[in-house]
């Protein structure tokens, strides 16, 4: 098939033709495409998405959003994972313009006018916030991993309206999105969507309306209500540290502001605690001692790692996740 030939060219400004395979398989008389998960938990699974939950789930975005046929969005985002795809979606669902541009650390690399809906991943934050076309970003929409503390205050001090995304391939990208902007720690479920507790205190999403209808995560959250939510971590992710129940990435945004490289906490086996926290930081001019001093003022006794590891680069997923594994 022919992109160019097609109305959607009218509505997919893509000169590199980067969205085509996509497109193809979209305009196919398969009722589903082929994904695959992020991989940030094991190997990435091909997956198949019915075409009828990505309409639906492309809808209630563009609701959200108020996403119509005069409105204009990027995609700085490789089309080949959930994120991208979905942007192609919501533009052909909505009648809006869509940009494409070549992923990389430094998007919006041109003016494109106003634009009322940008994706990025974490990665590209600072470079999205360095362009000079920064302000005509009405909607920026964050996903892929968890945001530190530092880089939420650097949202907030652009004054951008952001938004961090809650979802998973599985469920055609986000189910729940977060005000970064206001700083709200709340997630709110999309529109049909609803959330409820399992006997783990993990997450279970409850689509009616979509063909997996129900699913349950491992990620551990406080529930407001069935409509609100906060995040904690992965489940999979505790540390059981002589029975005192750590959560990684809640002491990760607590040292998110003192930590100015790429980092994560990991349990270990020990002998003593049954568990114990560590600490990997991607450099090698770390002054331990130094920082050890200031783990110890920032968290409690029991939060503080046991020991700071530095390596010179983390293993990362392809769509750039760090793999949290012991080294």
């Amino acid at each position: 098939m022919d992109i160019t030939a097609t109305p959607m060219a009218q509505l997919i400004h893509d000169p590199e033709g980067l969205a085509d395979e996509f497109l193809k398989e979209w305009c196919s008389p398969q009722p589903y495409v082929t994904a695959h998960t992020s991989g940030s938990t094991g190997k990435p699974k091909e997956i198949r998405l019915l075409k009828d939950d990505m309409k639906k789930s492309a809808t209630a975005t563009c609701r959200f959003f108020g996403i119509d046929s005069g409105s204009s969005m990027l995609l700085p985002l490789s089309p080949s994972y959930i994120a991208g795809k979905m942007m192609i979606v919501r533009a052909l669902i909505s009648g809006a313009r869509l940009f494409v541009e070549r992923p990389s650390s430094y998007p919006a690399k041109i003016d494109y006018g106003i634009l009322d809906l940008v994706p990025i991943v974490p990665a590209q934050l600072d470079g999205l916030l360095s362009s000079p076309y920064i302000g005509n970003i009405k909607n920026m929409l964050i996903g892929g991993a968890p945001l530190s503390g530092e880089e939420e205050s650097k949202i907030s001090r652009a004054g951008i309206k952001a938004w961090a995304s809650y979802g998973m391939t599985e469920t055609c990208s986000h189910v729940a999105l977060r005000d970064i902007t206001s700083g709200d720690s709340i997630y709110t479920m999309l529109p049909g969507i609803s959330a409820s507790a399992d006997n783990r205190g993990c997450l279970v999403i409850d689509a009616p309306e979509f063909s997996f209808r129900r699913l349950v995560t491992n990620d551990s959250f406080d529930l407001i209500d069935e409509h609100h939510f906060r995040w904690i971590g992965r489940y999979d992710n505790v540390i059981n540290s002589g029975g005192i129940k750590l959560h990684p990435e809640e002491i990760e945004r607590q040292l998110s502001a003192i930590i100015d490289a790429p980092f994560y906490i990991i349990g270990r086996k020990s002998e003593r605690w049954g568990e114990e926290g560590v600490l990997y930081i991607e450099s090698m001019s770390v002054d331990k001692e130094r920082l050890m001093s200031l783990l110890h003022q920032k968290l409690d006794r029991y939060s503080v790692p046991k020991q700071i590891i530095t390596v010179p680069r983390f293993a990362r997923t392809d769509s750039g996740k760090i793999k949290r594994i012991i080294l």
